[in-house]
């Protein structure tokens, strides 16, 4: 059964690491400001100012001057710094973040990602996506396995402008966890009752599979 949006943000906080500087892009990469493990110290970063984010709000304790980069209302922590983009670039720019998790539209055997524009569609830019991708010491992408007609988004080649190459270092999709190679994507946890054989038909490029693959835990 493949995961719903708060599994596959469960499941990337497991990657989370004690100390690291996190940015969390738009989308379901936002609930993984839900399940940081108890007592792990990771720092939050949104690129429209603020270090130190914690857990959305209770439902009637939200503040709407106090926002993500999406613009949903969220809290603080304890020691938390609020400060204005340029510094917040600077921060991404520097090489100052540990990992990004981004939402994509596709991804590539060697890591390439299109996650801001589809042509046609009315968008407003590009955000702070291309910064994340060029700066981040690891990128991890938060994504369903296929599009809404069922087409591949884990692919040979991206379709759609790219926003970064050769940049993405693991996928959590709602069928599998998948690491991007030098020899293209490997396969290393599946979701629970979901088959090896459903994810090779998913994705439009190669697997590696090496023994037998795992379910995911939570």
């Amino acid at each position: 059964m493949a995961l719903d949006k708060t599994q596959i943000a469960q499941r990337i906080a497991q990657e989370l690491q004690d100390g690291y500087y996190v940015n969390l892009g738009i989308g379901i990469p936002t609930l993984v400001a839900n399940y940081i493990p108890q007592g792990m110290d990771v720092v939050l970063q949104s690129e429209n100012g603020l270090l130190g984010i914690g857990p959305f709000p209770e439902k009637g304790k939200a503040d709407a001057d106090l926002i993500n980069a999406g613009k949903q209302t969220v809290t603080y922590l304890p020691g938390s710094a609020f400060f204005d983009s340029s510094l917040s670039f600077a921060m991404i720019r520097g090489g100052h973040i540990d990992l990004t998790v981004l939402g994509a539209f596709e991804v590539t055997e060697n890591g390439d990602i299109s996650s801001w524009k589809i042509p046609g569609k009315m968008v407003k830019g590009m955000g702070g996506a291309m910064d994340l991708v060029a700066a981040a010491k690891n990128i991890i992408v938060a994504t369903t396995h296929t599009d809404r007609d069922g087409n591949p988004k884990l692919k040979k080649k991206c379709d759609l402008p790219l926003t970064g190459v050769n940049c993405v270092k693991k996928i959590v999709s709602d069928m599998a966890v998948i690491e991007v190679t030098d020899k293209g994507f490997k396969l290393l946890e599946r979701a629970p009752g979901v088959s090896v054989e459903e994810i090779i038909n998913a994705t439009g490029a190669p697997l590696i599979i090496e023994g037998d693959i795992p379910e995911m835990k939570f």
